[in-house]
């Protein structure tokens, strides 16, 4: 029997993650640094990111940082450049960043769109295309993975370009485990479960309850959640995992649900 444990497989392990400063993109870090992991935390929000120094659970492991503008080639070429500088090449890349602003198609202009596009699905592009290169130049396997959402499988109102992005991405890591393959890197892909405090927006205790009553398991994403399927991912248990998406949304896109209260579909 194959038991499931990350003691000392990460330690002095070099991970890349974007959107660092939001909510999964904090939890993902202090995941790996709880393995013991060498970190360097993107973002765009320079003063969020910077303030991660004071995290004392980031504080026992090596950290660099790199504010970032997904939107911009040049901001992106820059954080490889730095990549290759500090370490030569990454052990393990989290396209992690993202972002959601409410749209209807009708409404919604090419600027809008093509902005939703170059963070959602141009960055992960560009970045595992130069850091993957910098791997197979040293010769060594490594970990991608993207963060997609429930929305590549259903989507809403006002949030089309965003559901077709996921979607993208969803083909985009298929595509690049197929050809990345030959070299010994893997690439995956978590779909994170809702977390309140996860959108720039302020959340609504309504809107959060109502999300709850959308959840078969009665409760919301927690710091554990998608963390722990990414380091899966990325360990050797999973070494024969690639081209995959682990969902891990609390049964909220397996189908239609609805309960009467917040808690009607939690379990022991």
């Amino acid at each position: 029997m194959i038991e499931l444990h990350f003691e000392g497989a990460f330690i002095g392990k070099k991970v890349v993650i974007t959107g660092a400063a939001g909510i999964f993109g904090t939890w993902i870090a202090q995941a790996f640094a709880a393995q013991g992991a060498k970190l360097l935390l993107s973002d765009i929000r320079e003063q969020q990111l910077y303030a991660m120094k004071e995290d004392p659970l980031l504080q026992k492991v090596e950290l660099l940082f790199h504010t970032t503008d997904l939107t911009q080639e040049a901001s992106i070429a820059d954080l490889a450049e730095f990549v290759a500088k500090e370490w030569s090449s990454a052990d393990i890349l989290i396209n992690n960043a993202g972002v959601y602003h409410r749209h209807k198609l009708l409404e919604m202009s090419a600027a809008d769109w093509d902005a939703s596009f170059g963070v959602n699905v141009k960055a992960p592009f560009l970045l595992t295309q130069l850091l993957a290169r910098q791997m197979i130049d040293d010769g060594k396997p490594g970990s991608i993975i993207n963060i997609s959402s429930g929305a590549a499988l259903s989507t809403q109102i006002g949030g089309g370009h965003y559901s077709t992005g996921k979607a993208a991405l969803s083909m985009l890591t298929r595509s690049f485990a197929l050809e990345l393959a030959p070299y010994g890197i893997r690439v995956n892909a978590v779909a994170p479960g809702f977390a309140p405090g996860s959108e720039v927006s302020e959340l609504t205790g309504d809107y959060v309850q109502n999300m709850l009553t959308q959840i078969p398991l009665g409760r919301t994403s927690g710091p554990q959640d998608a963390p722990t399927a990414i380091l899966y991912l990325c360990s050797e248990a999973a070494s024969f995992m690639t081209g995959s998406t682990l969902t891990v949304d609390g049964g909220r896109t397996a189908g239609t649900f609805k309960s009467s209260g917040a808690q009607a579909g939690k379990q022991a």
